[in-house]
């Protein structure tokens, strides 16, 4: 079992493939790009840069400011300014020398092993990296599309999305509905949903205590549902309705302008303000680079995370396939360690030290009430799997101090993680 206080302390090696034993950096040279400066992106220019200092890393990435997806759910429960997770790449450029280029990537050549900028800039490579996190599947949902969010927004890549999605909460009269809608596995961050809607529940018993929540699902079973279920009744009473998909609760439609949705068995529903997180998919350029596969996402190898469709392309973050390993922050960051020492071994021409990785993941059900579930994982027969025993979850009656303490550490890991992977001084 790791407690979640030694977890804090695992972050900065979690899934640091040869870590675990010393590592000489040697003098590995050649131009590493990687697209897309999330917390796989970010972490995986940096540890490159601190295993082979030599080498030539350029993280490309559109946003100056990263705003992260963990720790949004407390601004939309008004426990945080936006700015709190917001996130520089100035350390990333000044204390270890990557050079980040602020511009998006249009296209990638694997033949001629370049990335062509939408400024027109190419860049050639000896290794590339693709993590671009992922793109919503707009076709998944009738009626459901970029213009529809932004009158029901997903809120599920942090940023203007997420604002107006808190402006509406904001807005709505005591006694409104919040209705969200959770998707099918897989999607980013499988708790995400359920914490956001512990947080807005405590946000309305503050500010709008006739309101009431009703999560319309496409799955049967959720990430520590046990837990969330057992803090809702503790903390919120029947403020909190989950509708699973046995119980109608999968939808199929959704008209924006009159805010409302309907289920799979005919079931329609109107919100004052409505959620809709849709299924999703890699990150368009990973498409163009043709590295994803038939479900939408990347296939890897286990030991290196380079694509199994295209060599000398690597993936890292929510836009694999990687399962047990799920698609969150924490593993993202795990992840882009192993693509680091994976880079840096090809280019010596040795093999890749064989991969471990950490998953810790803290919910919030309230300010002072936390939960979490962590898991080790390995290599066997070439693929990923779950180390049985090594892991565990808060357990259920764990008591207020207990949720306190777990709180606590989520705030800690929150700051250790993002200066883990953005060189962020807290």
């Amino acid at each position: 079992m790791i407690t979640r206080r030694r977890a804090l302390g695992l972050i900065g090696a979690a899934g640091a493939a040869g870590l675990a034993m010393p590592y000489v950096a040697r003098a590995a040279t050649g131009r590493v790009v990687i697209v897309g400066g999330g917390f796989g992106g970010a972490t995986t220019a940096r540890y490159l840069k601190q295993r082979s200092p030599d080498l030539s890393v350029t993280l490309i990435e559109p946003a100056t400011r990263f705003y992260t997806c963990p720790f949004s759910n407390l601004y939309l429960g008004g426990l945080w300014n936006f700015e709190a997770i917001g996130q520089s790449y100035e350390p990333l450029r000044d204390r270890f020398g990557i050079d980040v280029v602020h511009d998006a990537a249009d296209a990638v050549d694997t033949a001629a092993r370049t990335v062509r900028l939408a400024s027109g800039a190419m860049l050639a490579y000896d290794a590339l990296v693709l993590a671009p996190g992922i793109d919503m599947r707009w076709d998944a949902l009738e009626g459901y599309d970029e213009a529809a969010a932004q009158k029901a927004p997903h809120a599920w890549k942090a940023g203007p999305q997420t604002q107006l999605l808190r402006a509406q909460l904001e807005a709505m009269p005591d006694g409104g509905t919040f209705v969200m809608v959770a998707p099918d596995n897989p999607f980013r961050c499988p708790p995400g949903p359920y914490e956001r809607a512990s947080l807005i529940a405590n946000y309305f018993t503050r500010e709008k205590p006739g309101a009431r929540i009703i999560i319309l699902d496409a799955k049967d079973s959720f990430s520590k549902q046990a837990r969330f279920m057992e803090g809702w009744a503790e903390l919120y009473g029947d403020m909190i309705t989950w509708v699973s998909r046995s119980n109608d609760g999968r939808v199929i439609r959704v008209d924006a302008d009159a805010l409302e949705v309907e289920t799979e068995f005919g079931q329609r529903i109107r919100a004052d303000v409505l959620n809709v997180i849709p299924p999703q998919r890699a990150g368009a350029i990973a498409e163009r680079a043709g590295i994803v596969h038939e479900s939408g996402w990347v296939p890897v190898h286990a030991e290196s995370f380079e694509s199994t469709l295209v060599p000398g392309v690597y993936a890292v973050g929510d836009a694999t396939i990687a399962a047990p390993l799920p698609k969150s922050g924490f593993a993202a960051n795990a992840e882009g360690k192993v693509v680091a020492a994976a880079i840096v071994a090809a280019l010596e021409g040795r093999e890749p030290p064989t991969p471990s990785w950490i998953n810790v993941c803290y919910s919030l059900v309230a300010p002072d009430y936390g939960i979490s579930v962590a898991g080790v994982y390995g290599v066997a027969d070439g693929a990923i799997v779950e180390v049985e025993g090594a892991g565990g979850v808060s357990p259920q009656h764990g008591g207020p101090a207990f949720r306190a303490h777990e709180a606590e550490y989520a705030v800690g890991w929150y700051r250790a993680i993002t200066a883990d992977t953005w060189g962020t001084a807290w």
